[in-house]
């Protein structure tokens, strides 16, 4: 039996090729007769380049330095493939960036990302793909705009400090972002279609989980909130509630507001790697991210692939840390089954040695499901 393997990241424990990796070796361990092929996928959060890389004919990385969230120098690269550059946001601000207690969306800036463009701009880029996920910044993509040109200022003219808490005070922006902008096609690769503000909104959704407190929730979206009508004044783009203007905390936003057109982020990597080709080849499809929930049905990569499984009318498993989604809703979604890594070992374990236990994990479902 011919299988593929095709998961996202496991959070910040595994990228999508250890995953994959990771898999298919218990894979192959159980069912030593199965042909298992390892195509891992991103949906434009961490892991993004690792996966088009090594897809892509004729891509290159270009290493450059950039800031942190907290403005510290950090190695980063992004992809150059043709006329197109791919900037994985999350090198510059993703929250695996950061240890537990620097966590901070009051302060943490994108300010790295901006510079990640500056490379793909000097790199003679004709398009730009941005893709969104993972952050650990809730600033609306003030700090990318920085860099880019676009100073966020107060009521006396004073730059504003880092962070989103500091765009309650913002009166406007000064100078310009880069000419070059006006030149390249900017595109928005996201896993979500969150709007700005509000309980669907950058804040209320992801703020918790990058370190904000529940009073920082309602500081940071009225925050986001005079940033959109700075944003929007300045540009004459109505950016709040378009889908994905809240992915990675507002980052969206501010590409809307450069012109940037929104994607879906497995859409377009499905799309560059060839996946409904590798699963037309297949007889069973294996996927898995770190925790299998319910926003994994929307644009997330296990959605992908399952659909893309479905299409085909062959079965889809699901191989996460976590699995915290009812057995209604995944068969709706076309995953057949779904088998988490804590219920063998549990949390401390699972986080400990991912890599071997998934593994494990994998091991034990091929005996269970391979015909060879």
């Amino acid at each position: 039996m011919r299988v593929l393997v095709a998961p996202d990241g496991f959070g910040g424990s595994l990228s999508p090729a250890a995953a994959a990796a990771a898999i298919a070796a218990g894979w192959q361990r159980g069912a030593p007769h199965d042909e298992v092929v390892a195509g891992p996928l991103s949906d434009g959060g961490p892991g993004l380049l690792g996966v088009l890389s090594s897809a892509l004919e004729g891509a290159w990385l270009l290493d450059l330095q950039v800031q942190d969230p907290l403005g510290r120098d950090i190695d980063a690269q992004i992809l150059l493939v043709g006329g197109t550059a791919y900037v994985e946001s999350a090198l510059a601000c993703g929250l695996h960036l950061l240890a537990a207690d620097e966590r901070d969306p009051i302060r943490t800036s994108s300010y790295g990302v901006g510079e990640l463009i500056l490379g793909a701009l000097d790199a003679g880029a004709a398009r730009v793909v941005v893709g969104l996920g993972g952050s650990a910044t809730n600033d609306g993509g003030a700090g990318m705009l920085a860099a880019l040109g676009w100073q966020p200022r107060d009521s006396v003219g004073r730059p504003l400090a880092p962070g989103g808490g500091a765009l309650g005070k913002i009166a406007g922006l000064s100078g310009a972002v880069d000419a070059r902008l006006a030149q390249v096609g900017l595109v928005v690769a996201t896993d979500v279609d969150s709007p700005l503000l509000g309980l669907r909104g950058a804040s209320a959704v992801f703020g918790p989980q990058k370190g904000a407190s529940r009073d920082d929730v309602q500081r940071l979206d009225v925050a986001l909130t005079s940033w959109a009508d700075a944003l929007e004044a300045a540009t004459g783009r109505q950016v709040r509630d378009q889908p994905g203007a809240g992915a990675a905390g507002g980052l969206g936003a501010a590409l809307l507001a450069l012109g940037g057109e929104v994607t879906s982020g497995i859409a377009l990597v499905q799309d560059l790697v060839g996946l409904a080709e590798l699963v037309r080849r297949c007889q069973l499809v294996v996927t898995g991210e770190g925790r299998l929930d319910a926003t994994s049905l929307s644009g997330k990569v296990v959605s992908g692939v399952a659909a893309a499984a479905a299409a085909e009318g062959l079965p889809c498993l699901v191989l996460a840390g976590q699995v915290v989604l009812g057995r209604r809703e995944a068969a709706a979604a076309g995953i057949e089954a779904a088998y988490a890594v804590v219920d063998t070992v549990g949390l401390e374990a699972s986080l400990a040695e991912p890599g071997r236990h998934l593994a494990a994990l994998a091991e034990r479902v091929a005996r269970e499901w391979s015909r060879g």
